[in-house]
């Protein structure tokens, strides 16, 4: 929307050229967020919908520090095994609820046992629930877990309200109930998810815009054709390749922040049926798979050097990357060796999974044409995002191009993909060491001993390869220049504290 449109809109309004209270805040999402339901749902996007409507325990700052939210403090016994929280007074769920320590036991609970609950291996070392007093909880752990507070500065320690979860039950997701800035309103599958600010919010000084629109347009051109034209003040994943168009408009301002996370295959080894094939059982078609694809390649035809490539869970710039395994260079004879090795010197025919939007398609064309050199043969099959994560879960897919948007403990980055009973181990990976190393990372809050597991793992993955990591974005946000006071953080959440609408 131009200045020009803005004015002429506030005149209409009678609105004064400040700070306008009373508007809609519209943000352009890449997909559509799965169930909202912080125990069962793995979306990114779903995520950014909960930064603005679920509080946590925790949060985290630009600079990755775990900050208050819902708990104004904490403590560890000297053994570790203990966590005590002091939670904030006064605070209520959108439908009135108190937020107390019972509350928080429940969600916990709920988190645990839910039978379809993704959270249950990121709390799994909670062997304990104890309620102090209203504003006072301790958990107690079968072991340490350096990983804790980083579980609970994202779905984990998001706090549901429990009048809400135990009517609703499996169903609680067709209309959430938190404690967050903003409150459910409607959801309109692949259309719009409608929010609005919660009058009874703790904090409620901190936001500027009666309601939050979000608008899923898997199409990057028609999200920042949106943008230009009003629809839109807000839109995350910017496309790269439209980075200079978009620093060249004086309408527009951009906003970027090195992510936490990867994209890349994963391939399904052992979850079901789907899984039997030689891509999924033999780990030489899937190393001859990674030696055909030039990552540097991807990042500068696709992206324009604005992501970095990568082979591992974390980016380069993480202090847990491990630098004994660089990025690959592309070797197509080595890849035809391996096929050959493994009974394929004529080639072979892979399918893979990709969702529906141009920039994800047109990286997995450039992976299509690279790895056809050496003799893999590989079918797109464009998906709706949720459509793809839920045949990802169910077993029904060889391979998938998805990514993860990554934690601020490294273990979120691979232990709940990795381990046998990890939340999201889509490929059905299995390892009795790996679990071994994974779990012993968690226990220990010594940099140098969850380095050695994390490497000692990476030795034994980086042969099996249950995922092929491709690279590691940048968050890239664009915005009309109307909006100010967003921050861009390395999770790529989209926090509405402090935003306003400026006329």
């Amino acid at each position: 929307m131009t200045k020009s449109k803005h004015m002429a809109l506030a005149l209409a309004f009678g609105l004064a050229a400040t700070v306008v209270q009373a508007q809609d805040m519209r943000i352009g999402l890449q997909e559509d967020p799965d169930v909202l339901d912080p125990d069962q749902s793995r979306t990114f996007v779903g995520r950014i919908v909960y930064a603005s409507m679920c509080d946590k325990l925790v949060d985290i700052t630009p600079d990755l520090e775990i900050i208050p939210q819902l708990a104004t403090g904490w403590e560890w016994s000297e053994d570790g095994l203990t966590l005590t929280m002091t939670l904030r007074e006064g605070v209520t769920f959108h439908d009135g609820t108190a937020f107390n320590a019972e509350a928080v036991a429940a969600n916990i609970d709920r988190s645990q046992n839910l039978p379809e609950s993704r959270r249950k291996s990121e709390l799994s070392s909670i062997t304990g629930v104890e309620v102090i007093d209203d504003y006072t909880i301790a958990f107690t752990l079968g072991a340490p877990d350096a990983t804790l507070l980083a579980q609970f500065a994202d779905r984990s320690g998001m706090m549901l309200s429990p009048t809400a979860f135990e009517e609703a039950g499996i169903d609680f997701g067709l209309n959430p109930v938190c404690s967050g800035p903003f409150s459910f309103v409607e959801r309109i599958q692949q259309d719009r998810i409608v929010l609005e600010a919660y009058d009874g919010y703790w904090n409620a000084e901190a936001i500027n815009v009666d309601s939050v629109t979000f608008l899923p347009i898997p199409d990057t051109t028609v999200r920042l054709a949106n943008l230009r034209a009003g629809d839109l003040d807000m839109l995350e994943r910017l496309a790269a390749t439209d980075v200079a168009s978009v620093q060249g408009d004086d309408d527009l301002t951009l906003e970027q922040a090195v992510s936490l996370g990867y994209q890349g295959i994963t391939i399904n080894v052992a979850n079901g049926v789907g899984a039997d094939n030689p891509l999924g059982q033999d780990a030489r078609i899937r190393q001859a798979l990674s030696l055909a694809i030039d990552r540097n390649v991807i990042n500068q035809v696709v992206f324009e050097g604005a992501f970095a490539p990568g082979n591992q869970p974390f980016p380069p710039t993480s202090p847990w990357y491990n630098d004994a395994y660089p990025v690959p260079e592309r070797d197509i004879e080595a890849a035809r060796a391996l096929l050959a090795e493994a009974g394929f010197a004529d080639g072979i025919d892979i399918t893979v999974q990709v969702a529906n939007n141009p920039v994800q398609q047109q990286m997995m064309q450039v992976v299509q044409a690279m790895v056809s050199e050496a003799g893999i043969n590989i079918e797109l099959q464009s998906k709706e995002f949720a459509t793809l994560l839920a045949d990802q879960s169910a077993g029904e897919y060889q391979a998938s191009q998805v990514g993860w948007s990554g934690r601020v403990d490294p273990d979120g980055n691979i232990h709940q993909f990795m381990t046998t009973e990890g939340g999201i181990n889509d490929s059905g990976y299995s390892n009795p060491e790996i679990d071994r190393l994974l779990d012993e990372a968690r226990t220990s809050t010594d940099p140098e001993v969850r380095a050695a597991s994390y490497n000692a793992a990476r030795d034994i993955l980086i042969e099996e390869l249950p995922i092929v990591y491709l690279y590691h974005v940048t968050w890239i946000w664009a915005l009309d220049d109307a909006i100010e006071g967003f921050v861009p953080y390395p999770d790529g959440m989209i926090r509405l504290e402090g935003v306003t609408i400026t006329e």
